[in-house]
């Protein structure tokens, strides 16, 4: 999976272009808006064009956004043909390595882990779990230069230009507040960066100095750590993170549960009750009146249901693809059993 990564990294990088994007009609409008809403003084204008003289347009960036493997959810009328496969989805984050590894690396950084527990609610387990699939603990954080990424998709790219313009203003005012050199700091192909993947934004926004050293360093396991944890409590007050409530049930469905029904949806909008009377019924008892949403799963030719309770929906603020925060939420529970496993055989020793 790495070396596929690794080989997708360098042909990327190879098939970069000087684009010279210091001339882009849209510059002006960056400069204005860098200049006007965020203080930028001539000096950190000058930083910006030579930046932007320096970027290379990277197209198959645009490629791989528009093919990302976790798919927008289909319509209703669809769902028979052309639900995607958890079972293909499922052992890129869900496998023995990484269930080590996570388990390894709560132990390496348990205080940190505590400290955000105590802080946010959120279990250790989870944030390791959004690290475990966004960077693999941290091994794998990219190796695209964001200017590129940012400088590609939002002067170019045909559908999101908006959203990745906006980020790339957020990009430079980031390197400036951090007195970092645009031209140095690496991501993923969006633009995504630390261990804990955020967007430029939400970095200038949501990340925390949680050793106290000065900086709000994401590429730091322990402002990664607090940083995941304020951002699962902070970033959308309708779905902030519930202490001490879980994410997920598994459930059966009757034959007539209706196609209908919604499932797959970014929001617990439904309720235990009113899913009961349409044919769901969850394995553990639950009030009528909690908030759910349901989930369905194509697994080969079954389907998989669960009921997703409002903190699966904190993990989606993260990233709003059922098959994403359905990676969270079990291998979470994978590293929980396995903490519980370990602590088992160490007392039987």
């Amino acid at each position: 999976m790495h070396k596929i990564l690794a080989a997708v990294t360098l042909a990327l990088l190879a098939a970069g272009a000087h684009a010279d994007y210091e001339n882009h009609p849209k510059v002006p409008q960056l400069l204005d808006t860098l200049r006007d809403d965020y203080g930028f003084s001539p000096t950190d204008l000058d930083v910006v064009r030579a930046a932007l003289k320096d970027a290379r347009k990277l197209p198959n960036l645009i490629d791989k956004e528009l093919n990302n493997k976790e798919a927008p959810k289909p319509k209703p009328e669809e769902l028979a043909s052309t639900l995607p496969d958890w079972n293909d989805y499922r052992p890129i984050h869900i496998n023995p390595k990484n269930i080590a590894n996570g388990v390894a690396y709560l132990k390496a950084n348990a205080a940190w882990f505590a400290k955000a527990e105590a802080e946010f609610g959120v279990p250790p387990t989870v944030v390791a779990a959004v690290m475990g699939v966004e960077t693999k603990y941290g091994a794998y954080t990219g190796k695209v230069r964001v200017l590129d990424a940012l400088a590609t998709q939002g002067f170019d790219h045909p559908r999101r230009s908006p959203f990745f313009f906006s980020e790339l203003t957020e990009f430079f005012a980031l390197a400036r507040d951090a007195a970092r050199n645009p031209a140095e700091l690496l991501g993923s192909y969006a633009g995504a960066m630390g261990y804990a993947q955020f967007m430029p934004s939400n970095y200038r926004w949501l990340a925390l100095d949680y050793d106290g050293d000065g900086r709000r360093d994401l590429w730091s396991a322990p402002d990664a750590i607090g940083s995941i944890a304020h951002y699962l409590t902070r970033y959308d007050p309708k779905r902030s993170w519930r202490r001490g409530e879980p994410l997920i049930v598994p459930a059966t469905v009757s034959d007539t549960l209706s196609p209908e029904l919604p499932r797959n949806g970014k929001l617990a909008d439904q309720t235990i009750g009113a899913l009961q009377k349409a044919g769901v019924t969850p394995a553990v008892p639950l009030p009528d009146m909690t908030r759910a949403g349901l989930v369905e799963l194509r697994r080969g030719t079954a389907r998989e249901y669960w009921l997703a309770l409002p903190n699966f929906y904190a993990v989606f603020t993260y990233n709003p693809r059922t098959f994403y925060a359905m990676a969270v939420t079990q291998l979470a529970n994978e590293l929980a059993a396995a903490q519980a496993a370990e602590a088992t055989a160490s007392i039987a020793r």
